[in-house]
């Protein structure tokens, strides 16, 4: 249902407000998120021309969020790399139907409006808060290394 880049850009914005307010290098999105770091570009350069990111070039630069985290949600990201298309005429065309849905474009549309309410009532905030077993992203550097023998592995 959601195109790879919202994928990517959820990643990158996740991972972006798991660091705020610090600002982060396109490599560092790129290797926590495992996003490829030209695709991870261009989508950082849509995300910042609509106002959820922003670069600054320099010592201490990087790209970081417009918004803290607890203000912005899922939906305002979602929509600023592919907008959700709700369904409002018939998508066939037919006169017939107009605005007026049949079930099936009605039901779809409904799927649609949940998804829309259920990410624009959640905060970045909420999705790095939430108890969990799986944290967002990747797994907590600890359990990534344990020592053998007094070695890294």
């Amino acid at each position: 249902m959601f195109s790879q880049t919202v994928e990517y850009a959820l990643r990158a914005i996740v991972y972006l407000a798991s660091k705020s307010p610090q600002a982060c290098t396109t490599d560092q999105i790129a290797a926590a998120t495992q996003v490829p770091k030209p695709y991870l570009s261009k989508v950082l350069q849509n995300l910042g021309r609509n106002d959820i990111v922003r670069s600054q070039r320099g010592i201490g630069g990087g790209v970081m969020l417009v918004k803290t985290p607890a203000e912005l949600t899922i939906l305002e990201v979602v929509n600023a790399v592919e907008p959700i298309e709700r369904i409002e005429t018939c998508p066939l065309g037919l006169k017939s139907h107009g605005r007026h849905l049949c079930p099936l474009h009605r039901r779809m549309d409904d799927a649609l409006a949940s998804v829309e309410s259920a990410f624009g009532s959640t905060t970045l905030a909420e999705v790095l808060n939430e108890p969990t077993s799986s944290p967002p992203l990747c797994e907590p550097a600890a359990s990534l290394r344990k020592k053998v023998s007094g070695k890294v592995v």
